[in-house]
């Protein structure tokens, strides 16, 4: 079992979306019945809790839907996706990962170096640490 430090719980970085995404997002959510309401509900969470920029104001290394994340997992594993809306998930063994599961509502508006921790309704802990992040232009 992995465990989280009162430091990694109690200090979520701050985060940004940008004002069209995050309508978007919002939506997404809300509409998502694939997912369980406990990883909507963290979504939505992470999309209450974030500083909401003009779309061109977004710095080029946050975190959004369309970036290709590298990330490391709380036991060590990397890996490797690109964060999309969950109509784009094209199966399990895609490298695509929707922004209404667990890690894609945690990665969203993260960037380089930044790290979450959160508690599934389980009691599990969980955390995700950015890498790296590539977003067209």
């Amino acid at each position: 079992m992995t465990t989280l430090s009162l430091k990694d719980w109690s200090q979520s970085p701050q985060i940004m979306v940008g004002a069209r995404e995050h309508r978007r997002l919002t939506t997404a959510a809300l509409i998502d019945v694939e997912q369980d309401s406990d990883q909507v509900d963290f979504l939505l969470y992470e999309l209450d809790r974030a500083v909401i920029v003009e779309d061109a104001l977004l710095p080029a290394d946050i975190v959004r839907t369309g970036s290709v994340v590298r990330y490391r997992l709380a036991t060590g594993e990397e890996r490797t996706v690109k964060l999309v809306l969950p109509e784009a998930v094209a199966g399990r063994d895609s490298y695509r990962i929707s922004v209404t599961s667990k890690h894609g509502a945690a990665l969203l508006g993260l960037r380089p170096g930044q790290l979450i921790a959160w508690i599934d309704a389980g009691g599990s802990a969980h955390s995700v640490e950015v890498l790296r992040v590539a977003n067209t232009a």
